[in-house]
C-alpha cells in the first residue's frame, strides 16, 4: 500500500506545500542544529539536493520542467559562458573604482589562502551551495509554481522563497561587512537593515535567476549565474588582499 502511495503522483498543491515546508525546516537546521552545522557541506547539500530530487520524482515532473533537458544543454552553456564573463568584467570593473573596492571585504574570508579560495570556488560554491539552491529554487519550486500560475507569479513565488531562505545566514551581516558596518552600524537596527536588504537583494537576484531559467529553457543557467557571483566575488576579494588588482 505504502509502495503504490509513493508510486503515484503527489498533487501540485500538495507538493508545494511540502516544498515549503522542505525549504523552512532545511534552513532552520542548517543555521540552528549543532548536528547539522557539524556535517560536511557537500554532504548537507547532497542530502537536500536528493530531498528536492525525490519530491520532483513524487510530483511526476519530466527533466524538461526541471531544465534539465538534454536538448537545453547547447543553449544553456551559450549563454552560460556569455554571463560568466560579463560577471567578471563587473567585479573587475567594482575592484579596480575605488568607491566600490570595500564591497570585496568581509571578515568571514579574510585569511583565506590561495588553495582555499581555490576549494571555495571550485568546490564549496558549485557544489555546497548552488546546485543544491539550483535545484531547489529554481528547478522544482518553479517548476511546481509553474504548474499553477503564469510565469510572473510563479518567478514571483520562487524569488520570495529564496529571499527568506538567506534570512538566518545573514543575520550578523552588518559586523562582518566593514562596508556595511560603516554605512549601518553594529547596532540591532543596523543588523535589521542588513538583513532585510540582503532579503530583496537576493529576492531580486531570484526573480533575475528564474527569467533566466525560463528564457534559456535550462537551469544550467541560472547556475553559472549563481556561481559567478559568488566564487568570483571569493576570487576578487583574495586578488585585491595580496595586491594582484592595482589600485586606480
Amino acid at each position: 500500500m505504502r509502495a503504490g502511495l509513493l508510486r503515484r503522483p503527489l498533487g501540485n498543491s500538495q507538493a508545494l506545500v511540502i516544498a515549503v515546508l522542505l525549504v523552512a525546516a532545511v534552513n532552520y537546521l542548517l543555521h540552528r542544529s549543532a548536528w547539522v552545522e557539524s556535517l560536511p557541506d557537500l554532504v548537507v547539500a547532497f542530502a537536500v539536493t536528493a530531498l528536492f530530487a525525490g519530491l520532483a520524482w513524487w510530483s511526476g515532473h519530466a527533466l524538461e520542467e526541471l531544465g534539465l533537458d538534454r536538448k537545453s544543454w547547447p543553449l544553456g552553456l551559450k549563454w552560460s559562458g556569455i554571463i560568466v564573463a560579463g560577471v567578471a568584467l563587473v567585479y573587475l570593473a567594482g575592484a579596480l573604482i575605488p568607491a566600490t573596492r570595500s564591497l570585496f571585504t568581509d571578515d568571514r574570508y579574510a585569511s583565506l589562502t590561495a588553495s582555499q579560495v581555490a576549494v571555495r570556488v571550485f568546490v564549496d560554491v558549485p557544489f555546497a551551495t548552488v546546485l543544491a539552491e539550483e535545484v531547489a529554487f529554481r528547478g522544482v519550486l518553479y517548476g511546481l509554481a509553474l504548474r499553477r500560475w503564469q510565469p510572473l507569479w510563479a518567478t514571483a513565488f520562487s524569488a520570495l522563497m529564496f529571499g527568506c531562505w538567506h534570512i538566518l545566514s545573514s543575520l550578523h551581516l552588518n559586523t562582518e561587512k566593514p562596508a556595511l558596518t560603516s554605512l549601518l552600524g553594529p547596532s540591532e537596527l543596523g543588523a535589521a537593515l542588513a538583513d532585510l536588504g540582503t532579503v530583496v537583494f537576493t529576492g531580486l537576484g531570484g526573480a533575475v535567476f528564474c527569467e533566466l531559467r525560463r528564457r534559456s529553457g535550462s537551469l544550467l543557467v541560472p547556475m553559472s549565474f549563481h556561481w559567478a557571483t559568488n566564487a568570483l566575488g571569493y576570487v576578487f576579494g583574495f586578488l585585491l588582499r595580496v595586491g594582484v588588482v592595482p589600485r586606480l
